[in-house]
């Protein structure tokens, strides 16, 4: 069973369940530091959709793996890890604050987001079979529509019918300075930007090359840099999108062109 709400999600199972009168789902993918899940949260407030930040879901697996020192080659053993762990999301009464992330009930929500996890997390990530258990239960809570999901590849495998689509990105230097920014706001020792920047463009590069499902901006998706836009600015254009495809019940799918 998958139960959630406006402000928590707990993620252990399958819903076979479909909504006749669901509602739109949006499709954020970008890569890291783009700003998706800061995005992606105003956008589902605002909007009073469910937000699932499926790069916490990936973070918990990677945190748990490196916690049993389990060797990222042992696809097996991390295949069993990803199947047994319950990941619970809570959303933050804080805007600008991260979901709080539990792992079999324990607060993981500032373990995730360390340097270790983040360097490995594309790893875990490109292994096929973690992907098909996560997708899974991401696609199991979507399923319904009235959702709105961040990641790497919502729009081009997780739901690839969902009818706003978005990717979101910025040049390697504006997310190095938004990393240590964070890095620094969760009270963490930051890297210096050189190292930041060279660190992102490695993930961007392990992201977009993996076997499976990897980062690619959907054929109808629209491209929205945020270099030089405001959080406001990106959101508006999220918002009028949704909008204008609930005007129209589905009939057409509106594109939309930043400038």
């Amino acid at each position: 069973m998958i139960s959630h709400s406006s402000n928590h999600l707990s993620i252990n199972a399958t819903n076979n369940q479909t909504n006749i009168s669901r509602k739109p789902i949006i499709a954020i993918d970008g890569p890291a530091g783009a700003g998706k899940s800061t995005v992606t949260k105003q956008v589902a407030n605002i909007l009073g959709l469910l937000f699932l930040d499926t790069g916490a879901m990936y973070r918990s697996i990677t945190l748990a793996v490196l916690r049993e020192g389990i060797d990222f080659g042992d696809q097996a053993k991390i295949q069993e890890i990803a199947a047994q762990s319950k990941i619970q999301l809570f959303a933050s009464a804080i805007a600008d604050q991260p979901m709080q992330v539990l792992l079999n009930g324990e607060d993981i929500t500032t373990a995730i987001r360390t340097p270790e996890v983040t360097a490995n997390v594309s790893a875990i990530a490109a292994q096929a079979a973690v992907r098909e258990i996560l997708v899974k239960q991401q696609q199991a809570i979507g399923r319904s529509g009235g959702v709105v999901m961040e990641g790497r590849d919502i729009g081009t495998h997780v739901f690839p019918d969902a009818e706003v689509k978005i990717f979101l990105t910025a040049s390697a230097q504006e997310r190095a300075k938004r990393r240590q920014a964070d890095m620094i706001a969760q009270g963490q020792i930051a890297p210096d930007l050189v190292t930041l920047e060279q660190e992102i463009v490695e993930r961007d590069r392990q992201d977009s090359t993996r076997d499976h499902a990897p980062l690619t901006q959907a054929e109808d998706a629209t491209l929205v840099n945020t270099d030089g836009l405001t959080i406001e600015e990106v959101v508006a254009v999220i918002v009028k999108m949704y909008e204008t495809i609930c005007e129209t019940k589905f009939d057409d799918k509106v594109n939309y062109k930043v400038d």
